[in-house]
């Protein structure tokens, strides 16, 4: 039976890149700081543990691993990654993490690693206008990220690629675009904006109102989760290393997201915009080079993983609303005498 490591194993992608692996029939280890938070995790074995100790990392490849996933990161949406307060954190913590996976790997000759990179790591200069023709691999350089979180992304990139140089491993890079879908964060600061358009979605009343950062124009594409997966486990199993994008070419505004999320819940919405952290101005993923190597590109619609997305976060709210029954008095039994 082969043997599959995912790094981040409770995070949104891990733990379903965790059921996807256990689905194929590999035996499947998970480490990260926390079991996923919404259903329990189908890993055969997982570890609790911080993945900046390197000891934790020894742990965690204490043998060789046939797939090795690394997703861990400290990571989450616009409002965790764009203020500025967590860029330390962000950084560190990240390359951190790099750092001892790599060094654990090496020890034990588990050389096949997945890397999940980020379109962060393209240059501002390329994202100034909401209408983009979408960001292909070769305009990483000159590099010019427009967060710290894409420059430790950048980072460690090259260094996963120095390790493939130096050390014989066979990495796979992937830049993924904004992956979204059910059992993700939707209430805890790091949301991302599907997850977050979908909640105040379904907060909202009907008629209702919700807020949106800027003036909504900004735009982005969104890939759903099974995409993900199907396009990580190709690459993964290929003998390219890339880097690659894993994303969608169907680019929309904000404006237009809570839109296709409005017309979901059956609900007439309008927006309120309000300041708040952007990023960049455009951000769409150009899926040639995806398609030349692997012949795949991902094939639904932005409203039918919105759709499946929005069902999950509805139920969430609802049973975050949903008012606590009072207690029930106690009913005082009655005493029975024994028999004589």
């Amino acid at each position: 039976m082969k043997k599959a490591l995912v790094c981040g194993a409770g995070g949104f992608i891990g733990s379903h890149l965790v059921k996807r692996l256990k689905a194929e029939g590999f035996w499947v280890r998970g480490v990260d700081l926390k079991y996923p938070r919404f259903s329990p995790t189908q890993a055969d074995d997982f570890i609790v543990g911080d993945l900046r100790d390197l000891a934790v990392c020894h742990e965690a490849v204490d043998t060789r691993f046939d797939e090795v996933y690394q997703l861990a990161a400290d990571m989450g949406g616009a409002g965790y990654i764009f203020t500025g307060e967590n860029d330390a954190s962000v950084m560190h913590n990240s390359a951190q993490i790099n750092l001892n996976i790599l060094e654990a790997c090496r020890r034990r000759n588990s050389f096949r690693i997945f890397y999940s990179s980020s379109a962060c790591i393209y240059p501002e200069y390329r994202q100034l206008e909401a209408e983009n023709a979408g960001l292909a691999e070769s305009d990483a350089y000159p590099a010019a990220p427009d967060s710290e979180y894409g420059w430790e992304k950048l980072f460690s990139e090259r260094l996963y690629a120095a390790y493939a140089r130096n050390h014989g491993f066979e990495v796979r890079v992937a830049r993924y675009h904004n992956i979204f879908g059910p059992e993700g964060a939707w209430n805890d600061g790091k949301e991302k904006a599907p997850a977050a358009i979908c909640r105040k979605v379904a907060q909202a009343g009907n008629p209702g109102e919700i807020e949106i950062w800027g003036d909504g124009e900004q735009t982005r594409s969104f890939l759903y989760i099974d995409e993900c997966l199907e396009g990580t486990i190709r690459f993964m199993r290929s003998d390219w290393a890339g880097p690659v994008n894993i994303g969608s070419e169907e680019m929309v505004s904000i404006n237009r997201l809570a839109a296709i999320a409005a017309d979901i819940a059956g609900k007439t919405i309008t927006p309120r915009h309000i300041p708040g952290p952007l990023g960049v101005r455009g951000r769409n993923s150009n899926n040639k080079l995806i398609f030349e190597k692997l012949a795949w590109r991902p094939s639904q619609p932005l409203a039918s993983g919105l759709a499946k997305t929005y069902a999950w976060i509805d139920l969430q709210v609802q049973k975050t609303q949903r008012p606590k029954e009072a207690p029930k008095p106690a009913i005082r039994q009655p005493e029975i005498e024994a028999a004589e």
